[in-house]
Formats: C-alpha cells, sequence, structure tokens
C-alpha cells in the first residue's frame, strides 16, 4: 500500500468506470471518479501517505453516490404519457363488450389481443361496459 502511484488509482478508476458501463447504477461512476481525484492528488502531491489517500477516496466516493441520490431522486424526469408503463390504466374510459357475462362480481371482456378480468355489476355477454379504473389484476367496468 505505500508503494500505490498516481497511476494505480488511474487503472482503478479506469476499472469502475468500466463496471459502470457493463453493469450501470451510477455508483461506480462516482467511484471511479473518486478514484480519478485521488490520482491526480497525488500526482500533484507525491508525498501524501496511503492512509489519506484511502481516506479521501472513501469521503469522495460515499460522498458523491449520496449526493447523486438526492439530486437524482429531486431532478427525476417526469414522462409525458403517466400510463407508459401501466398498461391496464391506458384501458381507464375505453369501452368495450363483455366476452364473458359478469357474475358474482367478476366476468372478461377481449382488450386488444388478451382477455381480461373484470370486476363489476352482474351484466349479459355481449353487454358494452366502460372501465372506470383499473388495477395490475383487475379491471372495473360499469354497463354504458
Amino acid at each position: 500500500m505505500e508503494n500505490l502511484a498516481f497511476w494505480h488509482w488511474w487503472v482503478a478508476a479506469l476499472v469502475l468506470v468500466i463496471i459502470e458501463m457493463l453493469a450501470p447504477a451510477t455508483f461506480f461512476l462516482w467511484m471511479g471518479i473518486s478514484a480519478g481525484v485521488v490520482g491526480l492528488l497525488l500526482w500533484m502531491f507525491p508525498g501524501m501517505a496511503w492512509e489519506w489517500q484511502l481516506i479521501v477516496f472513501a469521503i469522495m466516493s460515499v460522498g458523491s453516490i449520496v449526493w447523486w441520490r438526492f439530486w437524482a431522486k429531486k431532478h427525476a424526469t417526469k414522462s409525458e404519457d403517466e400510463t407508459l408503463n401501466h398498461r391496464t390504466q391506458q384501458y381507464v374510459g375505453r369501452t368495450f363488450t363483455l366476452t364473458e357475462p359478469i357474475r358474482d362480481g367478476v366476468g372478461k371482456i377481449h382488450v386488444d389481443d388478451a382477455q381480461w378480468r373484470v370486476s363489476g355489476v352482474d351484466c349479459e355477454a355481449g353487454t358494452r361496459v366502460k372501465v372506470i379504473s383499473a388495477d395490475p389484476m383487475m379491471l372495473y367496468v360499469e354497463p354504458v
């Protein structure tokens, strides 16, 4: 450890950035940047003790990761289409025909290329229903 040279840190930085590219989580990137900065500091101040190098690396790594988590959470990107990854929410407001009657509150409709379970008041097959709400497993309907 006492023979750490600045280029050791730069190699560590490069390896950490490559790991980040292979498994993107914005975690190893900050550790790689920290290792690069420690290498730069060691290049500027060659007498820096290895203990201080590790302390600076640890503080910069943890600090930058925590800072990134807060920043990313505060500046999260909002989708223009809130229902993009919520398939059932895309059906709310649409009207369909019951393919199986609703009995005891449960029936089926055909939506696009799939059969969906629906919940609502008892109705006969062929009744037009409107989806009023949805959860990931069930569409809630009312007769039109």
